[in-house]
């Protein structure tokens, strides 16, 4: 899941989710913009009511508000200290599964998308893109794993972001972000921050993308718990959606 957006009164809205998870999966995957400012106070508080209820391996990304107060990497220690595995450009195994998970960053789509031309402003804003690009494509690359799972914030397709207002796409992810994962045959992709988005979509190779931002999860599958169960069969190459939530070989809640 993703977009969680805690605070510091959100005490006590996650003991449901975390009892859902540690019941039904294997892994638990969040997708960035886990606490709303940015403060290590709403990171603290989260990581206490999750490892109360969570007794699972946990891997996640930041998203862009862990970067609004200026403490983000106080928030990262935290979540570190936690026990979630945070990734950022890095590549990482969890029960045969390999992980590679950076947050990503804007652009647009396409033929849409931002060009390094013109203003330096401008051309920095691209070079980030790329630069989150390269580090997505040098994570996957350290994989060996047969199951590879990338782990965002941003979106890497523009079919999971439709249903935002059109003018905000370049600031929804980027096209950059697919380049790796059909360069590495990623067996699936998550994702958030796209909170009227769509809960999922393929790449132009064919590798499913989910959007598990909460707002997305609470819309599309209004009497499940907001969380996206995908199942990795041992001997399959690609992901099947586990439409009955019943837990198979490794279940993973995006």
């Amino acid at each position: 899941m993703g977009d969680i957006h805690y605070t510091l009164s959100s005490q006590g809205q996650l003991q449901n989710i975390c009892a859902y998870v540690s019941e039904n999966a294997d892994i638990l995957l969040l997708c960035g913009d886990i606490v709303d400012d940015g403060r290590p106070e709403e990171a603290r508080l989260f990581a206490k009511e999750l490892t109360a209820g969570i007794r699972i391996p946990m891997v996640g990304v930041l998203g862009n508000h862990e970067y609004e107060a200026g403490r983000v990497d106080d928030v990262r220690h935290i979540f570190a200290d936690a026990g979630i595995i945070m990734l950022d450009g890095e590549a990482h195994e969890v029960h045969g599964i390999g992980f590679a998970g950076v947050k990503g960053f804007a652009g647009g789509f396409g033929e849409h998308a931002l060009q390094p031309w013109g203003e330096s402003t401008l051309k920095q804003f691209v070079h980030e893109t790329v630069e989150e690009s390269l580090k997505l494509e040098s994570a996957l690359a350290k994989l060996r794993t047969r199951q590879r799972i990338a782990l965002l914030h941003y979106a890497p397709i523009k079919a999971t972001v439709e249903g935002e207002p059109v003018e905000i796409y370049p600031f929804l992810g980027s096209s950059r972000l697919e380049e790796p994962l059909n360069r590495y045959s990623a067996t699936a992709v998550f994702h958030g921050h796209a909170h009227r988005g769509q809960p999922m979509g393929k790449t132009g190779g064919n590798i499913p993308v989910y959007n598990v931002a909460l707002p997305v999860l609470r819309r599309a599958f209004p009497e499940a718990p907001p969380v996206r169960l995908i199942e990795l069969p041992a001997e399959a190459s690609a992901a099947t959606e586990n439409h009955s939530f019943n837990s198979k070989p490794y279940s993973l809640p995006g």
